[in-house]
C-alpha cells in the first residue's frame, strides 16, 4: 500500500494522478481510479477505469468497504487501486477508518492487488494503522 499525504491543498490528487498516469504504463493489470467527484477524470491516460462514488451511492466507511471488495472480486485483473480522499468518501476522519485499511491490507496480501491512497493530513497526524505503510 502506498500513501500520499499532506495538508489539504499541498497537491496530493495531482501526485496520485501523476502516478496512476505513471503506472499505466507499466501495468500488466488493470489500473482503477477511485474518488467522490469526476472533478479530474480527464486528467486521466486511457485506459484508467475512473470510477465516482458518487455514482453509485457510496456514503459510508461499510460501503464504501464493500464497493472495494466488489471491485476487487469483479475482475481478478484488477493490478492497481488509486483511491483518492478514502477519509472524505467514507465521511469520517482518518481515525475513523481503520476497517477499510483493515480490509485493503487483506484484500492485497489475498488477491495481489496494490492500493495507493490519498490521506490529508501531516505525518503526525496520521493515525499509526496508516503511518505504517508511510515510506
Amino acid at each position: 500500500m502506498k500513501i500520499f499525504y499532506g495538508p489539504k491543498g499541498t497537491g496530493k490528487t495531482k501526485a496520485i494522478i501523476d502516478f496512476a498516469n505513471e503506472v499505466k504504463a507499466t501495468a500488466k493489470g488493470h489500473v482503477v481510479y477511485i474518488t467522490d467527484t469526476d472533478k479530474y477524470a480527464f486528467e486521466l491516460k486511457l485506459p484508467i477505469r475512473f470510477l465516482d462514488t458518487a455514482d453509485f451511492g457510496v456514503k459510508s466507511e461499510d460501503e464504501f468497504r464493500g464497493f472495494i471488495k466488489g471491485i476487487v472480486a469483479s475482475n481478478g485483473d484488477n493490478e492497481y487501486v488509486f483511491i483518492d480522499g478514502v477519509a472524505r468518501i467514507c465521511n469520517k476522519t482518518l481515525g475513523e477508518i481503520g476497517t477499510i485499511f483493515d480490509a485493503m491490507d487483506s484484500l492485497e496480501k489475498n488477491f495481489g492487488v496494490k492500493f495507493v491512497l490519498t490521506c490529508s493530513g501531516s505525518k503526525e497526524d496520521l493515525p499509526d494503522f496508516i503511518l505504517k505503510y508511510v515510506d
